[in-house]
């Protein structure tokens, strides 16, 4: 009896430790649509190559989330019912979050604790710096998650540590800071030029290098041939010391590995995906002008102007995703006066349309997601950018890919009009250097899609992850024998 019950005893432990070996990652993202899809993104890479993956996200957000090989787990920013619409202010918000993030993220550890998989890292998205110390407290590995480019991650911290002061004031000279490409006055994150501007979120933006240096890794949704200097250098890594995984984007636009994945398994919008679908069929291959300006843009009245008059006399194909939010904005008679050459829906699956052949432009507000998601798919952008790290994203769209153009304001409000947004379709479209930028669009497709695929750059680097997590949890184990 005794020796049976020894060998039983045995046998779970060796099926205890075969799982531990995978490595259990909880993935936390910031609970909005462009923090969601990386993250989530990123979870189910890491599921592909053998470890267990569950995203822990808000109350409000969970049930939009599905993937088949990754777990989905709720922790409570304090406004479960609505999220952060609900909260008075961004302040208040965040606050909420990390006080109730803590106490149920530390529950959702500890839930785990005694089962064949207990969680060995926590891979937190960079806005939630107190996800690290909780995985600290419970003796887990933490890493820092970073959503936006290496460049704008390393303009941070350089205001963090005292290198840059704010506000950020040049004339004519641009800003040089080693291993960074060369940066002018607007192409500056919005943050630096005004920083009583958004204070919330610029102090959120500080706050994700405060404990950073606590990290066992810390992660970029970039990949090395993006960024960096020619000849290449590693002067990046010097300031913000990211390892790149990215980009982050389903693999079936990519290297085509993780089969049937070719959406992010994440929506807070309901999708119009047949009635775009339908409508670009009918249009000739690269004559549809693609026009979003992603989940959090809000523009003005007369900028939503100038944008449909501006699509309206350029006498191209347009298909214009305004959020419900926005419409009341559209001019009267705006949609009535061009249904023969466009289409406006609330939204769309954005990488399927980019993905289309009819697409031959995509106007954007220069979010890194979208950046990313339009050089992966090999399509030329006008950058219309409106917020945070969107100018420096433009300036790198037109001045260091050469894959478009930004379109130049005309007002101090930042107002793009619409003789400038026409001028800006045409010269992408069909203008002198439209060949060439469809060229580059192309040329760094492939280079997203090399870094991904086997033996890639961003691929070695997610198989080094992944075995280092798996070496912590053969740790752990042998700690608790």
């Amino acid at each position: 009896m005794n020796c049976r019950s020894k060998k039983q005893d045995m046998g779970m432990e060796e099926e205890k430790e075969h799982v531990i070996k995978r490595g259990h990652v909880v993935l936390i993202p910031y609970p909005s649509q462009g923090h969601i899809n990386p993250l989530l993104q990123f979870a189910k890479r890491l599921a592909s190559k053998g470890l267990q993956a569950t995203v822990a996200t808000t109350h409000y957000t969970v049930n939009s989330i599905y993937a088949s090989n990754v777990g989905v787990e709720a922790i409570s920013d304090g406004y479960d019912e609505g999220g952060y619409s609900h909260a008075p202010d961004t302040n208040t918000y965040l606050k909420a979050f990390k006080t109730f993030g803590s106490k149920t993220l530390s529950q959702l550890i500890r839930k785990f604790e005694n089962t064949a998989s207990p969680v060995t890292c926590v891979v937190y998205d960079s806005f939630l710096p107190w996800a690290l110390d909780v995985a600290k407290q419970h003796g887990v590995y933490g890493a820092a998650f970073f959503t936006n480019s290496a460049t704008v991650s390393s303009l941070f911290y350089c205001i963090h540590q005292g290198l840059l002061t704010l506000p950020v004031k040049m004339e004519d000279t641009p800003l040089c800071i080693p291993g960074l490409h060369k940066l002018g006055y607007l192409d500056l994150p919005g943050f630096l030029k005004a920083p009583d501007s958004y204070p919330a979120y610029l102090a959120m933006k500080l706050s994700q290098y405060s404990n950073l240096h606590q990290a066992h890794w810390i992660l970029g949704n970039t990949f090395d041939d993006l960024e960096l200097q020619l000849p290449a250098t590693e002067g990046v890594c010097e300031l913000w010391k990211g390892t790149k995984i990215g980009p982050m984007i389903p693999s079936g636009y990519l290297d085509g590995r993780m089969v049937d994945d070719r959406g992010y398994g994440a929506s807070l919008w309901k999708p119009l995906d047949n009635k775009c679908k339908k409508w670009l069929e009918l249009k000739p291959a690269g004559s549809v002008v693609y026009v979003s300006f992603g989940s959090m843009v809000a523009l003005t009245p007369k900028q939503m102007e100038e944008i449909a008059w501006g699509l309206r006399g350029s006498d191209l194909h347009f298909l214009w995703v305004v959020k419900e939010s926005e419409r009341g904005k559209l001019p009267q008679g705006f949609i009535e006066a061009t249904e023969e050459k466009g289409l406006v829906v609330s939204w769309c699956q954005q990488l399927e349309v980019l993905a289309h052949e009819a697409i031959g432009c995509f106007v954007t507000h220069c979010g890194w997601n979208s950046t990313l998601e339009a050089l992966c798919l090999g399509v030329p952008m006008v950058g219309v950018p409106k917020f945070a790290d969107q100018f420096t994203n433009a300036m790198f769209i037109e001045e260091v890919w050469s894959v478009g153009v930004r379109a130049k304001e005309e007002d101090d409000k930042g107002t793009v009009g619409r003789e400038e947004l026409q001028l800006c379709l045409r010269e992408v479209m069909d203008g002198d250097r439209s060949q060439e930028m469809r060229k580059n669009a192309g040329k760094w497709k492939e280079l997203a899609k090399n870094a991904v695929s086997e033996g890639g750059s961003s691929d070695n680097n997610i198989n080094e992850f992944v075995a280092q997590a798996c070496s912590c949890s053969k740790k752990k184990v042998e700690e608790e024998k």
